[in-house]
């Protein structure tokens, strides 16, 4: 968009660019062109807009896929991109406080936005949060917001929000942009950011509040030595130190990302691995009527289809919104499928009403009582189980075990219908049994 076209824009509209609003129009064509080019937009491929303004970057991302949504906050500027726009999806709204869950449904999404500076970081923590339905993101932000992102350890710019962005995405400082190509041009200059999701086995897993925790602490006095803000959760500083091979004299900032997940797992006794035991742990096998017939172990069960014994567990909030897990990668079925909120095999010996609240314990940290509100019986879509569905009630914050789940959030029961008539392959097979009984119960209208 040009600058006289800007001018000429806002003369019909009758207003000038609003400071409250964080307003600076982009007009440099070739620039709004390279960071749409960031994207990698595939024709027909989903992409979200935040902060649209007048068009300058839409026009671009809309010549390569027609398959977008922008979000934009001033009203009077919403009506002119619908105007401009048509066929355009536009939410008059504002992007920091958006629900990320209503695109699910839509598959991975790339995400673009040149973000007002004054709310850039609370838009960055939200669209990053896990889970995330964002598979790309490309931001135009304050150039010392940019250099904290992609900051390197023992250096200025390195701290708590590099980390905490870092541990689930990569931040690539792309290009620096000077204020003239902007109107009204800002103080400072701005830079362009392109976040791609970590490949879920490039890290050991860990439990990503403590993390959160961990690191904010660390970095709360960063000129003190790291023993000062955390040493008093550790017993011997010393010995811990040697256990990661660190210096007892270390500072926040002189460790990597690799180093913090350590230090998370080592204080919380988890050094990662894969999830199951598959040879160790040991299944009733049963016969057609739920009867016991011998013992098996995991693998054998779910290598030769024997029928089994399995809970599933639908966690609820006081509103209603079912809790969702993201299963780890180390599961050996349906790695990184979208399942209940808690769910797990009945051990050999061990009844249906005492595994699911266990499981609850294990796998989401929390005591919850559990009731039973329906049954499948063993098919090839719950993998040979038997499975009895259970409902519980908690409101979190649950402490997941890093080694079973990925990631999770609540999502309302109209949120998982429309995802799972839209993408049915993300979600476990034994879920979309248990969410079809539950959605044909008087449960599902509670």
């Amino acid at each position: 968009m040009k600058l006289s076209t800007i001018s000429q824009s806002l003369a019909a509209l009758g207003r000038t660019p609003k400071q409250s609003l964080g307003q600076n129009f982009l007009h440099d064509q070739n620039v709004a062109q390279w960071i749409v080019d960031q994207l990698e937009l595939q024709p027909g491929e989903p992409w979200v807009e935040l902060g649209p303004g007048l068009g300058a970057l839409t026009e671009y991302a809309l010549s390569k896929s027609a398959n977008g949504l922008v979000i934009e906050k001033d009203g009077q500027l919403a009506g002119f991109l619908r105007a401009q726009f048509p066929k355009l999806e536009i939410v008059h709204g504002d992007a920091s406080e958006f629900d990320t869950r209503e695109l699910f449904i839509r598959g991975p999404v790339k995400v673009v936005g040149n973000l007002p500076y004054y709310v850039s970081s609370q838009i960055l923590i939200g669209w990053t949060d896990q889970p995330s339905p964002v598979g790309r993101l490309v931001f135009t932000l304050q150039k010392e917001l940019a250099e904290r992102l992609s900051g390197e350890p023992r250096t200025k710019a390195y701290g708590a929000l590099t980390l905490l962005i870092g541990r689930r995405w990569h931040v690539h400082f792309a290009r620096k942009l000077p204020p003239t190509v902007f109107t009204p041009e800002p103080r400072v200059d701005s830079a362009v950011v392109v976040l791609t999701p970590r490949d879920p086995g490039e890290l050991p897993p860990c439990d990503g509040a403590a993390f959160r925790r961990l690191v904010k602490r660390g970095f709360a006095q960063r000129r003190k030595m790291l023993r000062k803000n955390i040493g008093d959760e550790v017993e011997d500083w010393g010995e811990f130190c040697r256990a990661l091979g660190l210096q007892e004299t270390v500072r926040a900032e002189e460790l990597d990302l690799a180093q913090w997940v350590a230090i998370t797992n080592l204080l919380g006794g988890k050094t990662g691995g894969a999830a199951q035991d598959v040879h160790g742990e040991i299944f009733d096998v049963v016969d057609e009527t739920d009867r016991v017939v011998r013992q098996a172990s995991r693998h054998e069960v779910h290598t030769q289809g024997l029928r089994h014994r399995a809970v599933h567990v639908f966690v609820f909030n006081d509103i209603g919104e079912l809790f969702l897990q993201r299963r780890s990668r180390w599961k050996d079925v349906h790695p990184l499928m979208w399942d209940s909120s808690a769910a797990g095999h009945v051990e050999a010996g061990q009844t249906y009403d005492a595994t699911a609240p266990r499981e609850v314990a294990e796998e989401l940290g929390v005591e919850a009582a559990c009731t039973r509100i329906g049954e499948r019986a063993a098919c090839a879509e719950t993998g040979w189980e038997f499975v009895h569905l259970y409902r519980a009630e908690h409101e979190g914050p649950f402490r997941l075990a890093p080694a079973e789940i990925d990631s999770g959030a609540f999502f309302t029961i109209e949120q998982i219908r429309r995802w799972i008539a839209a993408r049915p392959a993300d979600f476990a097979p034994g879920f979309l049994e248990c969410f079809r009984i539950f959605d044909s119960s008087p449960q599902a209208h509670v």
